[in-house]
């Protein structure tokens, strides 16, 4: 995978989530450069150790301010996205190499050369556009993510506003994961042993499954969805050992023994399961699960399992646990909220090279 496709955490939710350190390596005139031409830099070798006070080593080509022809965004607001993107991993290093106008009025391109502490690390650059408006980044095919200083504030806001799936955890909002999952979506399924985990290791954490059913592949999901609200309208926590035995029986749910594998959740949750049927049936319940759809919708969820981390979408099922563990730690010291986990100590901020 190119770091140019995987580097920005968030971008279609699944990028950024590897290490660094490219798989081939680039000079002044690497892949992704500015595309103003500029004198050949002199070869510098790769011998990287250190970037801190002692030493002089730098593995990127010097900054030309004949790259910088755009007004916006900043460096510094550049720079705060990718560390609040980037800041988890305290071993990744970058630059800043280039904010240019493009033949697209008021949309500029952004390019950073991006490698690690490691000794050797090869460099690799990765690009994006940012909109006129300032809010909105897109990186190849990855789609448009929210840019700016504090990218995931105004998914931060709407979840905690609109976020009502069952829930487990503090009463707080403060700390919020919301799950978005169809519960016929077998990788949905396979994320289940995650977020336990999650629950165990993030204990000042609300914790929230928000129904997004995959309708036009799952056609069962829609109405487990429905059945999941009217059992969460009944008892909040009955939901979970509802969602549970849907997860586990998901094979069943076929047009044949569909309707059959969800009445036996509910009774095993412990309701009745004609009551929920008929609450599953009405307007209202519908309209609920259509509006937690639009809800993922509005913060970019295009695929299932997503966890949202104060509106910070990750990948559930692409991300490694300790790696996925570290990103929710950080996103919550970012945010400046108490996550419970057990103390390892802070993470530091990764290097900003200038």
């Amino acid at each position: 995978m190119k770091i140019s496709s995987l580097m920005l955490v968030g971008l279609a939710s699944a990028l950024g989530v590897v290490s660094a350190r490219a798989q081939t390596g680039t000079t002044g005139a690497a892949q992704g450069a500015p595309a103003t031409k500029a004198a050949p830099a002199a070869p510098r070798p790769m011998q990287l150790n250190s970037l801190d006070q002692t030493t002089k080593a730098d593995p990127f080509p010097p900054v030309n301010q004949k790259f910088f022809t755009a007004a916006t965004p900043t460096v510094d607001t550049v720079n705060s996205f990718l560390k609040t993107l980037w800041g988890y991993d305290p071993n990744r290093i970058w630059r800043v190499e280039a904010i240019q106008t493009t033949a697209a009025p008021g949309v500029s391109k952004v390019v950073v050369f991006v490698s690690d502490k490691s000794p050797n690390a090869k460099v690799q650059s990765t690009a994006f556009f940012v909109t006129p408006d300032g809010k909105h980044a897109i990186a190849d095919s990855s789609g448009v993510i929210s840019f700016g200083a504090t990218p995931f504030a105004d998914n931060r806001k709407l979840l905690q506003d609109r976020a009502d799936g069952a829930w487990r955890g503090s009463a707080s909002k403060d700390f919020l994961l919301v799950e978005f999952a169809d519960m016929q979506c077998p990788h949905c399924k396979e994320a289940q042993a995650t977020m336990e985990q999650i629950v165990k290791d993030f204990p000042n954490a609300r914790i929230v499954f928000q129904s997004f059913p995959l309708v036009e592949v799952h056609p069962f999901a829609f109405k487990a969805a429905a059945y999941g609200y009217c059992v969460q309208k009944q008892k909040n926590d009955a939901f979970f050992p509802y969602a549970a035995a849907v997860f586990d029986n998901q094979a069943a749910l076929t047009a044949e023994t569909g309707d059959e594998t969800l009445k036996n959740a509910v009774t095993k949750a412990g309701l009745d399961p004609a009551a929920i049927d008929a609450c599953a049936a009405t307007q209202a319940i519908k309209d609920q699960v259509n509006a937690s759809m639009k809800l993922g919708e509005d913060v970019g969820v295009d695929q299932t399992p997503i966890l949202a981390v104060n509106g910070h979408l990750l990948p559930l099922s692409q991300v490694p646990y300790e790696t996925l563990k570290t990103i929710i730690a950080y996103q919550g010291q970012m945010d400046g909220v108490n996550t419970g986990a057990a103390a390892t100590g802070s993470v530091k901020p990764p290097t900003l090279v200038k």
